[in-house]
């Protein structure tokens, strides 16, 4: 199992907001969030409890286009968002916002958990080759860059 794990706080907003914001995101707000980097982030199929939500996202980290589909697999409402990727098939890839607030903000965790499991362990070292070290440095910088233009973005639309 491979494991990526990213904690940034964010001064001055609540977690409700954050998750607000990512299931309901369109790819104008998306772009407008860290411009050149985020392309797009769009739900293709909505349900009415956004469980099963499919959404696209298309960005940079570092030097890296990331392009792929995620299911919604789970919400705790403004706490957690579960995606699983998913290219032509659904991968063994999770990822995991969570949220929680504090006197002066909010602590987020994003995190990337990805392995089969049983016999197609012998598979990882393919998700290994795509989320390398270096993917991980990168993802790590992207997420403590990211939620906090975030924060600054929600809050400068409540001015």
């Amino acid at each position: 199992m491979i494991i990526i794990r990213s904690n940034v706080h964010v001064p001055d907003i609540g977690g409700d907001r954050i998750i607000d914001f990512m299931l309901n995101c369109g790819d104008t707000e998306y772009q407008k969030w860290w411009e050149g980097t985020h392309i797009q982030f769009h739900t293709i199929k909505r349900n009415p409890d956004d469980l099963g939500n499919i959404v696209f996202m298309d960005e940079f980290i570092g030097k890296r286009r990331l392009r792929m589909k995620a299911i919604v697999r789970e919400i705790i409402p403004d706490t957690m968002i579960i995606w699983q990727a998913k290219m032509i098939f659904k991968l063994p890839v999770r990822i995991i916002l969570e949220v929680s607030n504090d006197i002066t903000g909010v602590n987020i965790s994003h995190v990337i958990k990805a392995g089969f499991r049983n016999i197609g362990r012998f598979l990882d070292p393919i998700l290994r080759f795509y989320l390398s070290k270096s993917f991980q440095q990168d993802m790590d910088e992207h997420v403590k860059t990211e939620f906090p233009l975030l924060g600054k973005m929600l809050l400068d639309s409540d001015a």
